[in-house]
């Protein structure tokens, strides 16, 4: 009777143990989810979550500034040895009270559920993942996940396409070895 309390509770232990450590939530991905972050996170709050790391701003000058060429906010977010972890943009600019409007993914660590990450094969996106559209532009193609919000941009030449070339780009000519350029998750 003692051996079997002992097993039991070794179980419980060991299933508190694995769920416990199982998921690193500051890296995790999900629909509407990045580390901490979420569509209800204010711009504001970016102090308090990333309060062991450094944070970068570089803010547009608005309807009123002469920078036309820079749109949106941009929140970069660098752990203290200087690794570049994500880039934040908010829904409304030069307002901190401002949800986010999307986070660009630059440290491997960030992964989903099924392990996507910017490590992430055109192979393994595509066996996890539905890709909804694909869009091409002039030097890459663009991966639309829609159950994920997000956007995942392939460089042309992985293709083995010209870069600034027009030519559509379809699934079925996307190699299985083709690495990702960038990976954006999307809050609107």
């Amino acid at each position: 009777m003692r051996k079997k309390i002992e097993f039991i509770s070794l179980l419980i232990f060991s299933a508190l143990l694995l769920v416990n450590c199982s998921g690193n939530e500051k890296f995790e991905i999900k629909k509407g989810k990045v580390g901490y972050l979420t569509p209800k996170t204010s711009i504001k709050d970016l102090d308090a979550i990333f309060k062991n790391d450094s944070i970068v701003k570089n803010l547009s000058e608005g309807a009123l500034g002469s920078n036309y060429f820079q749109d949106d906010d941009e929140y970069m977010i660098y752990e203290k040895g200087g690794k570049h972890l994500l880039t934040i943009v908010p829904q409304e600019q030069l307002d901190s009270t401002s949800t986010i409007k999307s986070i660009e993914i630059f440290d491997d660590r960030f992964q989903t559920e099924s392990g996507l990450s910017l490590n992430s094969t055109f192979s393994e996106i595509n066996l996890n993942n539905n890709i909804n559209k694909i869009e091409s532009t002039i030097s890459s193609a663009t991966l639309f996940i829609d159950d994920l919000n997000a956007t995942i941009s392939i460089d042309k030449e992985e293709l083995g396409l010209k870069a600034y070339s027009s030519q559509k780009v379809t699934k079925e000519q996307i190699p299985d070895l083709a690495k990702m350029k960038s990976f954006t998750i999307w809050f609107n």
